[in-house]
């Protein structure tokens, strides 16, 4: 949920401040580039059935199971699978957890975090919880970069994600573009994303195939 409605007449303003205090050939600079470009496909469609389908394709390719149901009829990702009846950046950002999340949590439940917005059968969810709040909220806030980086490289609006997860929460301070810097930096150790801040393809990312095996 979006903490902070940025008007569309001000978000011009608001992605400049962030972009003041980046050093302009940095990898968070490029990443936020090409975030805010993609603000001029929101009017070819959000939430398409070609959004969906390239969401779908994209788990796939990666190994990831996928379920044509809705995620309230049991989990968002059931340990093997993720339930495609959810808006594309929704099944973009499932694919995201995945590589995020550890091997060895792929195998949960949720991957553990407890239950997603969208999971119906919440409380079974949160018995798989495996980790602390701290490693939750972090895990969180990557997946949900990750997955916005995805969107870009599918040619969606993420700028819409960017906005409700909140990655423009206090953009008239400089910790707005620290805290981003932080989380572009984490996948780039990760091996999630590339010197320039594109995600790894699934061609390139042999680590993730074989865990998914």
């Amino acid at each position: 949920m979006q903490l902070t409605t940025i008007p569309d007449s001000i978000l011009p303003q608001a992605l400049a401040n962030v972009a003041s205090h980046l050093s302009p050939e940095s990898r968070t600079a490029k990443v936020l580039a090409r975030i805010a470009a993609t603000r001029d496909l929101i009017a070819l469609g959000v939430d398409t059935p070609t959004h969906r389908a390239a969401a779908v394709e994209l788990a796939r390719a990666f190994g990831i199971g996928v379920i044509d149901e809705e995620p309230q009829a049991a989990f968002s990702y059931d340990g093997s699978a993720i339930r495609t009846r959810s808006e594309a950046y929704v099944l973009i950002h499932e694919v995201a957890h995945w590589l995020v999340a550890p091997p060895e949590r792929r195998g949960l439940i949720d991957f553990g975090l407890g239950a997603g917005p969208e999971s119906g059968r919440v409380a079974e969810a949160n018995r798989a919880i495996a980790v602390g709040k701290e490693a939750q909220i972090r895990e969180e806030a990557l997946a949900s970069l990750l997955g916005i980086l995805w969107e870009v490289e599918l040619g969606q609006p993420a700028i819409l994600a960017f906005l409700e997860q909140n990655w423009l929460e206090g953009w008239e301070r400089p910790a707005c573009a620290e805290n981003l810097t932080d989380n572009v930096e984490a996948l780039f150790q990760a091996g999630l994303i590339t010197a320039d801040g594109r995600p790894i393809s699934p061609e390139s990312c042999v680590n993730c195939v074989r865990a998914a095996a």
